[in-house]
């Protein structure tokens, strides 16, 4: 349950170990008072649930504020806080989110099932990097054919431009980007043009910059951390206030901001051994805000450990989710467009692996991982799982962002490849999900960046990045600084080039896929056991089947006969593309409608 956001209940706090808590609202102080509860303190006394009340605070207007702790001289901001106008370790504003007139009364939402998700980042999906001026780009979305846009982390972070995933303000929206106001706007001009919103967020870590939480309550565990830092207390003494914290922040994107699902990062980093794992609770917070709204609430977990318990529903011990990323796919298509195989694309280096993860959904379901030294993952059930609840992609922000120049593949590849990348993740059984820039080629890379303003952090972050490439054998002088501001504005996407040449000739292309997959029930509706796949590693071209649909690719540099069934080409990547009828049997024994002839690098997809 949310608290009330109005009234001088919206100033209260939970601050279970402080001996004082004085609100300092609008430059006056108020002395809060603990709210009763039925706990007790370590020496028997009544210790109450944790929670301050000021009943005398302002009830009404914009107000600035924060929390002086046991006579503190300088006040904390709201851990609550839905503005920060001057910074994270500034005063929090107060923000109406029911001052808002939504106009998306006739959105009525939609599933995963069919859909094509688009990532971006707000800081560099356009020049002025604002929620603004990203509305003004939903049209093209729109025309494209997206689905849903998915906003990389926008919470609040100290700095002016960042990832967003050194967030420290979980309920704030970035200053920079428009602030709250603004968010609603773009939820809204989404809707109204008929795209979904997933709000990408981060709750296995807090940022190195701004984080007061401990000093509010328990908020972490020290000395149980992960890759980024102590881990969130989910299961330890008073974790069910922080439980709350976290999910009353969920059930905020999906009421106060109307946004359709959440991306949740990095749920492997989760450290929960209670009997209901958090992650279910999130599949509960989302079937109760759908029964609220009538919309579906998505809810889609980024996770590396291929367990497909995350999607199964509760009812059968499972956590509810809608969907999760599968890397896996990832790591076939990479694989086999650009030769890569070092670090964990070992595993990936065939075709084979590619038509493993078309059939099955993950290639490691059990299998043994050469990158982790031991087996990894299990089967998933097609009883249990549909295969749109995979999302999947041939390029992410971390698959980019996390290389040493952050080089996207159009930056290494040709046409071809590229086109090849784009059918198969396009027309996988999977929901595809594409990266800001990926449909046009874009030629800009997408790299690591950051503004801390403390120079100790800076030069921290720039000589750890350095020292983690060096350990994956990268040559350090390529890394670019992270706190040079070029770094950014490298990144930002250049849409004049969306036009030109070979940009705007893969443009097309995605924009011909999308609309084929949209009208073809063939590559949307079947289960895990409809795909049939038949490869020629020698040769180096997949053929997939399902229905009376297949697609054809060939990663050879050479021109190569494929032999099908299917009797029509319906959209092929090369204008060499052709089909030379009455060939003899498939290599499956299947009689076949002829050969399909496919020039290197290219592909086809073919119906009946």
């Amino acid at each position: 349950m949310t608290l009330p956001a109005h009234g001088s209940a919206r100033f209260d706090l939970w601050a279970p170990e402080a001996g004082t808590v004085t609100l300092l609202a609008d430059g006056r102080e108020y002395p809060m008072t603990r709210r009763p509860g039925g706990g007790t303190d370590s020496g028997g006394g009544t210790a109450g649930d944790g929670w301050w009340t000021v009943p005398g605070a302002p009830a009404s207007g914009d107000v600035d504020y924060g929390y002086l702790l046991d006579g503190d001289s300088i006040p904390l901001p709201d851990p609550r806080s839905r503005r920060q106008p001057e910074g994270v370790h500034a005063l929090s504003r107060t923000f109406d989110a029911g001052h808002h007139q939504w106009a998306d009364g006739q959105w009525a939402g939609r599933e995963l099932k069919g859909a094509v998700i688009y990532e971006l980042h707000v800081g560099t999906f356009t020049p002025e990097g604002t929620l603004d001026a990203a509305a003004g780009r939903l049209q093209y979305l729109a025309e494209l054919g997206i689905d849903f846009v998915e906003l990389l982390p926008v919470n609040g972070f100290n700095g002016t431009h960042n990832w967003g995933y050194d967030g420290v303000q979980w309920y704030a929206v970035h200053e920079g980007y428009g602030g709250p106001a603004a968010y609603q706007r773009f939820v809204d001009a989404a809707h109204v043009a008929g795209l979904g919103v997933i709000q990408d967020v981060v709750y296995n870590h807090l940022g190195p910059s701004g984080n007061y939480l401990p000093r509010f309550g328990p908020y972490l565990k020290s000395g149980e951390g992960n890759t980024w830092g102590d881990s969130v207390n989910l299961d330890g003494a008073e974790s069910d206030e922080v439980r709350r914290y976290i999910l009353d922040n969920a059930a905020m994107w999906l009421r106060d901001y109307h946004v359709d699902g959440l991306r949740l990062d990095a749920v492997h980093a989760f450290k929960d051994e209670r009997a209901v794992h958090l992650l279910e609770d999130f599949g509960a917070l989302a079937d109760a805000v759908s029964a609220e709204t009538g919309r579906p609430a998505t809810m889609i977990a980024e996770s590396d450990l291929n367990n497909p318990r995350l999607l199964y529903p509760r009812d059968v011990n499972g956590y509810g989710l809608a969907g999760q990323w599968s890397d896996d796919f990832h790591h076939a298509v990479h694989v086999n467009v650009s030769g890569e195989t070092t670090g964990y694309y070992a595993d990936f280096d065939s075709l084979g692996a590619l038509a493993k993860v078309l059939e099955r959904g993950f290639f490691h379901d059990g299998s043994f991982s050469s990158f982790r030294g031991r087996h990894h993952g299990r089967p998933i059930n097609p009883a249990l799982v549909h295969p749109a609840a995979l999302v999947v992609c041939s390029q992410n922000h971390d698959q980019i962002g996390n290389r040493a120049t952050g080089d996207r593949l159009s930056q290494t590849l040709g046409y071809g490849q590229l086109a090849l990348a784009a059918v198969a993740t396009l027309t996988s059984p999977f929901t595809p999900m594409l990266f800001m820039g990926e449909e046009y080629g874009a030629s800009t890379p997408w790299q690591f960046f950051t503004s801390h303003p403390e120079p100790e952090l800076g030069k921290a972050t720039a000589e750890g990045r350095i020292r983690e490439f060096e350990r994956m054998g990268w040559d350090p002088s390529v890394v670019p600084d992270p706190q040079d501001p070029q770094t950014f504005t490298r990144s930002k996407l250049n849409w004049a080039e969306a036009s030109e040449g070979d940009h705007a000739r893969l443009l097309e292309l995605y924009r011909a896929l999308i609309a084929l997959r949209r009208t073809t029930p063939d590559l949307t509706e079947p289960g895990f056991q409809d795909t049939v796949t038949v490869v020629s590693e020698e040769e180096g071209w997949l053929l997939f089947r399902r229905g009376g649909t297949e697609v054809a690719m060939n990663f050879s540099g050479e021109a190569r006969r494929v032999p099908v069934s299917a009797g029509a080409i319906a959209l092929a990547t090369d204008d060499g593309v052709r089909l030379d009828p009455g060939a003899g049997p498939t290599s499956g024994g299947e009689p076949a409608a002829g050969r399909l002839h496919l020039p290197g690098h290219s592909a086809a997809i073919l119906t009946n």
